[in-house]
């Protein structure tokens, strides 16, 4: 199709109307450029400042050194160093029973706490002594025939001999005068000979009255046993308390039947206490105190005596009330396993009692805090357990308030404070704030 002569008109007028808007934005954005460069010189640059070096806010400790006894602290259960079970010895039915015979009962010594029907063991008791009293009969009986007979074995003698002096005298008048008859003979040899029989027979039964004596002796005196267990028996029928006494548990009523052996009453003497405390076998090596092994102590195969020093003891439910008084006593035992020592700490009874305000005193079964003091520590520093890092470091705060990290030897840590026996100087202020990755030579604000 070809254009015609209208369309070139139509051409020149698009053609300018580009034109013009092209000119219009250049136009616009030589005045933005001109407007910007006119403020631009408008502007004033800021003044220059030094940067100011913020420090850090710590609490210092300047530390001195002392002389510090080293504590070993460990754990345990309070216990009854004497504590029984009661047996019958004899068997029978219940009679009587005590009024505080139950469990937390408070018995006095020597009280009866229940006792056994005791009419059969009285029996046994009369029956045993009267067979006592008959053998002591019989002994005396046998010692007085004893003595009688010894009398009449010198009548028996006596009579003998003139019963033979007779028979010789009829036997000589009858074989050289020919007085009397045979017969008187025989007579006098038959009353000779009797007298004969009844000396030997004497002397015989005077010769065995020792034994038979003996013999009623040796009974009597198993009467008398026998007598005396009988009694025994009735007295055991009333069970004592051997002691002022805890009743820890029981099972026995009135009418029950009791067998000798069978224990019915644990009882508990609160008199002296002890906890057995287990402690790390190389504190005990390196901090608690043994008596000198020359001073006593024979053999070298256990432990020497422990020195017997005052420890402080607290109910672990009551931290921060009043501290007991124990006393170490002794090294109980040594376990290959835990590789730990158990020491027994004594608590008397005047001392585990409770304080004015405190209501409770130290009774079996609490688990307590027992703090044991061992030997001593020379020359050391005493610092919060937070001022030493598990690397052994602390950080100091050097003449220009600025941080250093130094390394330190820590002597022994004792709940939450370390003693530091090397790496610092008396006078130095050491950071106890705890303080998380600081930059090395950070400047310091310290308060005291």
């Amino acid at each position: 199709m070809q254009k015609t002569s209208g369309d070139k008109p139509k051409q020149a007028v698009r053609a300018k109307s580009i034109l013009l808007r092209i000119g219009i934005c250049v136009a616009v954005l030589l005045l933005g450029l001109v407007g910007m460069l006119k403020l631009a010189t408008l502007k004033k640059p800021p003044p220059e400042t030094r940067p100011v070096e913020q420090p850090i806010r710590v609490r210092g400790l300047t530390v001195q050194p002392e002389d510090v006894t080293v504590t070993i602290t460990g754990y345990g259960e309070v216990r009854a160093v004497t504590r029984v079970s009661l047996a019958p010895e004899v068997a029978g039915r219940v009679v009587t029973v005590h009024p505080r015979l139950e469990p937390g009962g408070i018995v006095p010594r020597d009280a009866v706490l229940f006792a056994v029907d005791p009419r059969t063991y009285a029996a046994a008791v009369a029956e045993a002594r009267a067979a006592a009293e008959q053998l002591q009969a019989t002994v005396l009986r046998l010692e007085k025939q004893y003595a009688i007979d010894r009398e009449r074995r010198k009548t028996l003698a006596r009579n003998r001999d003139l019963a033979n002096a007779e028979f010789e005298r009829l036997k000589q008048l009858y074989e050289k005068n020919h007085v009397g008859t045979q017969s008187g003979v025989d007579k006098a040899e038959q009353a000779y000979n009797t007298t004969v029989d009844m000396a030997e027979q004497l002397d015989q039964a005077v010769a065995l009255y020792p034994f038979h004596i003996q013999e009623a002796r040796s009974a009597l005196k198993a009467a008398r046993a026998r007598t005396m267990q009988a009694e025994i028996s009735l007295e055991n029928c009333r069970v004592k308390a051997p002691f002022r006494a805890r009743v820890a548990s029981e099972s026995i009523d009135i009418g029950a039947h009791v067998s000798p052996g069978v224990a019915v009453v644990t009882l508990v003497d609160d008199a002296v206490l002890e906890i057995q405390v287990p402690l790390d076998s190389r504190d005990v090596r390196r901090w608690l105190v043994f008596n000198d092994p020359a001073a006593g102590v024979e053999s070298r195969s256990w432990f020497a005596d422990v020195a017997q020093r005052p420890c402080r003891i607290r109910w672990t439910e009551d931290p921060q009330g009043p501290a007991r008084a124990g006393r170490l006593h002794r090294v109980v035992a040594f376990d290959p396993q835990t590789r730990t020592v158990t020491v027994a700490v004594r608590i008397a009874a005047e001392d585990r009692n409770g304080f004015a305000g405190d209501a409770l005193p130290l009774v079996e079964g609490m688990f307590c805090t027992i703090e044991i003091p061992g030997k001593q520590l020379a020359n050391v520093f005493r610092l919060p357990r937070t001022a030493v890092s598990y690397e052994q470091t602390l950080f100091l705060v050097t003449e220009q308030s600025r941080l250093k990290t130094v390394g330190v030897e820590v002597a022994h840590t004792q709940g939450n404070t370390v003693f530091v026996s090397g790496g610092i100087v008396p006078g130095d202020t050491v950071v106890v704030t705890r303080l998380t990755d600081p930059l090395e030579n950070v400047l310091l604000e310290v308060t005291r």
